[in-house]
């Protein structure tokens, strides 16, 4: 179901706790909602629809990626200041982000992933992965 975009930031700024199997519907809302913002977001996280668990939505070569629990476990000491900007919040703010990074999640069957990512996706999985610890850009 598509959901509203959450732009409250007492509530954005909560942590968001570990997802479990009993979490599952919140990731077809989080890919219904992100397919209704396609021309305008690359990127998701549940707080973003009013769920406070570990799960996000990214495009990744086209294509939705979701990531149960993600957790970078490798960042390049090449880092960059870039804009970004957020359904959540109006504007743009800057930002600091690692040029790759390594993450291990769980997919949308709760399976255990380990994946690199570069560049762009990059970017936006730390973007996404900052919303469960309550950070805004």
């Amino acid at each position: 179901m598509v959901k509203n975009i959450v732009t409250d930031t007492m509530f954005l700024m909560q942590k968001s706790e570990p997802a479990t199997k009993s979490d599952e519907y919140i990731i077809t809302d989080l890919l219904d909602t992100i397919t209704a913002n396609r021309d305008h977001c690359v990127g998701m996280a549940a707080n973003m629809i009013g769920f406070r668990k570990k799960i996000i939505v990214v495009l990744v070569d086209g294509e939705y990626t979701i990531m149960v629990n993600p957790e970078i476990v490798e960042k390049s000491k090449q880092i960059y200041e870039t804009m970004e900007s957020c359904l959540s919040l109006i504007g743009s703010r800057p930002a600091t982000r690692h040029k790759n990074i390594t993450v291990e999640y769980l997919d949308k069957k709760f399976k255990p992933k380990k994946r690199r990512f570069n560049d762009f996706e990059a970017q936006v999985i730390q973007h996404e992965i900052d919303h469960f610890d309550g950070i805004l850009i």
